[in-house]
């Protein structure tokens, strides 16, 4: 059975990929940073669901052990899940893969958490490959009571 590829395919990830035989100056090149990040992001689908007292950041791992999995705030109010997919190394005499289709390598996903999220009240799950991360929300502030001024009479 022979391996086809689509050339779209073959393009795109010519597109994105850094080839081997570059130097590590050019490895390391931010253009390359930002190509291998939007990659890694392309990859990582999430719905984003919001609820009366929190935020819930649904994203699929299957595959993926929950210790191999990293959630992050950094910057400013930005939520990061990260991680690496790696392929079994099974290669044993005789047996070669036919098809490889399956996303192998990093992701990554960067969300803008908004204002009211509670930095201090972020809890992740991991659940039969699907990985559920709940921000609370700040209570909303209580509206300001009018300050009385006492006027002295002179």
């Amino acid at each position: 059975m022979e391996f086809v590829r689509f050339p779209i395919v073959s393009i795109l990830e010519d597109m994105l990929e850094v080839p081997e035989e570059h130097n590590e100056k050019s490895r390391n090149n931010p253009s390359r940073a930002y190509m291998r990040d939007a990659k890694a992001m392309a990859a990582t689908p999430a719905d984003v669901i919001e609820h009366a007292n929190a935020y819930v950041f649904v994203v699929d791992m299957p595959g993926i052990k929950g210790e191999e999995i990293k959630v992050q705030v950094e910057d400013e109010n930005v939520l990061v899940v990260s991680g690496e997919r790696q392929r079994e190394n099974k290669e044993r005499e005789g047996v070669k893969y036919v098809r490889m289709e399956r996303r192998m390598g990093k992701f990554m996903r960067k969300f803008q958490l908004p204002e009211n999220a509670d930095l201090e009240k972020i809890s992740a799950v991991c659940n039969d490959g699907v990985l559920k991360v709940t921000v609370q929300k700040l209570p909303p502030p209580e509206p300001k009571k009018p300050k009385t001024i006492q006027v002295q009479v002179a």
